[in-house]
C-alpha cells in the first residue's frame, strides 16, 4: 500500500530519520513505538510532507508505485493518507462541522454531514455543545483526540496514522476510540498507532510492532515483541 526506502530527512540542517525502509500492507494494523525522541513522529510527519522536512535524495515514499516525497500534504491527503495530531492544534472561528464541511466538499451534502457529525459524536460521548465551539477551542486532551478519531472516520483514507492518540486519554475514552475507529474505518485501511507506551495495544491489537530508536528502525515483531517491552522497556532492544 504504502513503501518507505531508504528514507532519510533533515529538519534544520539536523538529520533525524537514518535510511529507513519499510512496507505497509493493505488493511494491517501496525504500532510503531520507541522511547521519546526516537523519530516517530518524525517519520509521521515525513509521510504526509510536514515543509520542514528535507529529504534526501535517494529518500522514496512509494504509493502505488509513485514516488510522493516531493507532493504537497495536500495532494498526500487527497491521495487517501491521512494524520492525527500530537498535539490538535485551536482553529479559532471554524466548527468542527466547518472544517470537515470544506474537506468533504463535493463529496457529502452538508444536511448529511451535519447528521453524521452529531452521530459520531454520540457514539463517542462528545458534547453536542463543543460542535458549536472553535474547533478543539478549551477541550480537554481526551476531547481533542475523540475529534481527531471523528475527523479520520469520515475522511475515510486509505492510510491512517495516529500520533499518540492515547496521550491525555483516560482509560474509558481510550476503549471509546479504539472501538469506533474498529467499527467506521474500512477493513482495507491500514493503521498506524505511534505510541510509546503499551497501554493502547491492549485495545487495537497490532499484528506488527515496530521499533525506533535515535531516528532508525531497529526492530520489527508480533504481539510477543510488544509483550517484551512491558516487561523490559525499549533498552535492551536493538
Amino acid at each position: 500500500m504504502l513503501h518507505i526506502k531508504n528514507l532519510s530527512v533533515s529538519i534544520e540542517d539536523k538529520k533525524i530519520l537514518d535510511n529507513i525502509s519499510f512496507d505497509f500492507h493493505v488493511g494491517k494494523t501496525y504500532a510503531l513505538m520507541g522511547p521519546n525522541g526516537s523519530g516517530k513522529s518524525t517519520l509521521a510527519a515525513a509521510i504526509m510532507g510536514h515543509p520542514q522536512i528535507t529529504y534526501s535524495r535517494v529518500s522514496k515514499i512509494l504509493v502505488s508505485g509513485k514516488n510522493i516525497k516531493n507532493l504537497s500534504p495536500d495532494k498526500r491527503a487527497k491521495l487517501g493518507i491521512f494524520l492525527s495530531f500530537q498535539t490538535p492544534m485551536t482553529l479559532p472561528g471554524v466548527t468542527v462541522f466547518e472544517l470537515l464541511r470544506l474537506a468533504l466538499e463535493k463529496q457529502i451534502d452538508p444536511v448529511t454531514l451535519h447528521g453524521r457529525v452529531k452521530a459520531y459524536a454520540k457514539e463517542l460521548h462528545i458534547k453536542e455543545e463543543l460542535l458549536k465551539r472553535s474547533l478543539n477551542d478549551g477541550f480537554s486532551g481526551g476531547e481533542k483526540k475523540k475529534l481527531e478519531a471523528l475527523q479520520a472516520v469520515l475522511l475515510k483514507p486509505q492510510f491512517a496514522l495516529f500520533d499518540e492518540i492515547d496521550t491525555g486519554v483516560d482509560v474509558d475514552a481510550l476503549k471509546t476510540i479504539s472501538r469506533f475507529l474498529k467499527k467506521h474505518l474500512s477493513k482495507k485501511t491500514t493503521l498506524v498507532f505511534i505510541t510509546h507506551s503499551t497501554r493502547l495495544l491492549r485495545y487495537i491489537k497490532p499484528q506488527e510492532v515496530l521499533i525506533m530508536k535515535v531516528g532508525r528502525l531497529v526492530k520489527t515483531g508480533k504481539g510477543a515483541l510488544a509483550k517484551k517491552i512491558e516487561r523490559e522497556g525499549f533498552e535492551k532492544i536493538s
